[in-house]
């Protein structure tokens, strides 16, 4: 192995590219032309759609599964079905995705940004806490990178003020919380099938519950306000057009087969990297907390100390890793400091009350939120599909370049 480092032109660790992603094969391909050739394209007179939602709920234990455009979308249609609506506060983790705020947006409330946990980068619940007011009406748990959120706690918390807990399981496909599928421990937990998701039809979402309630209020959201069994130009409640097309729905029941084959590989794979990175020193993988029993592993996201490798920053650590052949993918910034937020663009999307009041939160502190976005490392979970050598690899270039930080200096 060469000791320069492939970023000041030496050879690269990894000569070899790691798996592809999406994966696919001749069950894909039979079964899209099964839906060409039947001419039944739109989810309303298929069968496509439905069976993928009843088996993707029957695999996450809950009761219902309505199958949503994608990811935000479903934030936005279980929000809606909560009744939240303008006056009212949600409390979401500053380290997630825009959409988790949007969503709440979207319904006209506020969205309220706490910190995350310093080992896991989930909802810290005591802080969850401490942020209800009497406005607020749910909180929003996202399972980072596959790891779950402290559901014992949240869920205690939601049922002693009396509040919603929505799971947003964006990267937690399979995830296991004491032995119970994330997603449905909540209220609702809802999924995203976007390319670079744990399964994906390009885009995509879901919705699962067991409550009969939610499920029937978020169902007719999604379909333009329509109740089963009544005339179709009937339209009861507020909604409109999140359905699924019979196309990603038969291509996701076959993602889902092979879902759990991927999540062992996966697993192994995490495992392995658990033991072996923190013997670098200036390298914390996340946590893994006991009472996750499964991580689906959307990424491996690690804590980079650059005073462990010369002080380069992390930015140049990913570059020279990247150059090593290692990808890696973008960790979230906070949402407290994106531009709709700084800019008070938000405001627009609040009645006026709300919009003038001052939002106090926005100017607080998010040490570990802060940490988490700009000192984390994040390798995408096709990563974790590669061989145990590919996982050596990504260990030995770690090394590598803590060997040679000083010539990045």
């Amino acid at each position: 192995m060469s000791h320069i480092l492939a970023i000041s032109g030496g050879e690269p660790v990894k000569k070899t590219p790691f798996p592809v992603w999406p994966v696919y094969d001749d069950t894909e391909r039979q079964a899209l032309l099964e839906v060409l050739e039947s001419r039944i394209w739109w989810r309303t007179p298929g069968t496509r759609v439905l069976a993928f939602e009843q088996e993707f709920a029957a695999f996450h234990q809950a009761k219902h599964g309505i199958a949503i455009t994608n990811g935000t979308a479903a934030l936005e249609v279980i929000l809606a079905a909560l009744g939240i609506g303008a006056f009212d506060e949600v409390i979401v983790p500053d380290f997630t995705f825009i959409a988790t705020a949007s969503a709440v947006l979207f319904t006209g409330a506020l969205p309220v940004m706490v910190d995350i946990t310093p080992d896991t980068y989930c909802i810290d619940p005591q802080m969850a806490e401490e942020a209800i007011t009497p406005r607020t009406k749910a909180i929003i748990a996202v399972h980072m990178g596959g790891h779950p959120a402290d559901l014992d706690a949240l869920r205690e918390i939601a049922k002693r003020h009396g509040l919603y807990l929505v799971e947003d399981s964006a990267h937690a496909h399979g995830s296991e919380w004491r032995g119970h599928k994330v997603g449905s421990i909540g209220d609702a937990g809802t999924f995203s099938f976007q390319a670079s998701k744990l399964m994906t039809a390009g885009e995509g979402g879901m919705i699962v519950t067991n409550d009969d309630d939610i499920e029937r209020k978020a169902r007719s959201i999604h379909d333009c306000g329509r109740m089963p069994g009544e005339w179709f130009y009937s339209h009861f409640i507020y909604g409109s057009n999140y359905r699924m097309t019979e196309w990603q729905g038969v291509v996701l029941s076959q993602q889902l087969k092979r879902l759990p084959a991927q999540s062992l590989t996966r697993t192994r794979n995490a495992e392995f990297l658990d033991k072996m990175l923190p013997q670098i020193e200036g390298i914390t993988p996340q946590q893994l907390d006991p009472r996750c029993t499964v991580n689906g592993h959307y990424a491996y996201i690690f804590h980079y100390n650059k005073q462990s490798f010369a002080g380069i920053p992390t930015e140049k650590f990913i570059q020279a890793l990247n150059a090593e052949g290692i990808p890696t993918q973008a960790s979230y910034p906070p949402l407290h400091d994106l531009d709709v937020f700084k800019s008070g663009e938000y405001r627009k999307r609040l009645t006026p009350e709300i919009a003038k009041a001052v939002h106090g939160f926005l100017k607080k502190p998010f040490p570990n939120t802060s940490k988490a976005a700009w000192e984390t490392v994040w390798l995408p979970q096709p990563v974790l599909l590669g061989s145990m050598e590919d996982m050596e690899q990504v260990v030995e270039a770690i090394k590598k370049i803590q060997d040679n930080a000083k010539e990045l200096v």
